[in-house]
């Protein structure tokens, strides 16, 4: 009885900090809400007024990228799947991850949140790519390694369709 005890007392205490967390970003306390806030800060990007906005989560505004779509992902493991939409198919995605792990039994593990690395694909290239290793497209796709490798842009600069200033790896650091 003391576990149930005291997991009603951390989930009342998760339940403000949820709070204080929908207060800043405007929208529930969900990952993909909280990563989409991260991102539209850090890499100038507006996102659509409707959290459901289907395929595409906002437009970047920074000059190198300004006007292209994107989705955004935030996962906290790289598991090296990937929800790839394609009705509509938005320029690029864009995606936080915590770090690398194997998609393996989740029991008596945890799944922080913490930025370890983020990604930018172009969204056709990486169509183009999965389509010519016959991978089925959709929810939790197989992305093999070399492709995210390819589309790093932090803490690595692999990618360089955006160069990040140091402004922008010192926010990422924040949540390291």
């Amino acid at each position: 009885m003391k576990k149930l005890e005291r997991l009603a007392e951390l989930i009342h205490a998760k339940n403000k900090i949820d709070a204080e967390i929908a207060e800043i970003i405007g929208r529930p306390s969900l990952i993909g809400h909280i990563g989409e806030y991260i991102a539209s800060e850090i890499f100038k990007i507006e996102l659509k007024r409707s959290a459901v906005e289907k395929g595409i989560d906002g437009n970047f505004t920074q000059e190198s990228l300004e006007g292209s779509t994107v989705n955004i992902k935030f996962h906290p493991k790289r598991e090296n799947v990937l929800d790839v939409g394609t009705d509509p198919l938005p320029d690029y995605y864009l995606v936080i991850t915590g770090p690398k792990s194997s998609a393996a039994s989740s029991r008596g593990t945890t799944r922080p949140l913490f930025i370890s690395n983020v990604y930018l694909f172009s969204s056709q290239k990486l169509i183009n790519d999965l389509k010519d290793r016959g991978v089925k497209i959709g929810i939790a796709t197989s992305v093999i390694s070399n492709l995210w490798d390819e589309a790093e842009i932090y803490p690595n600069q692999r990618n360089r369709l955006i160069l990040l200033s140091e402004e922008q790896i010192q926010q990422l650091e924040r949540f390291r």
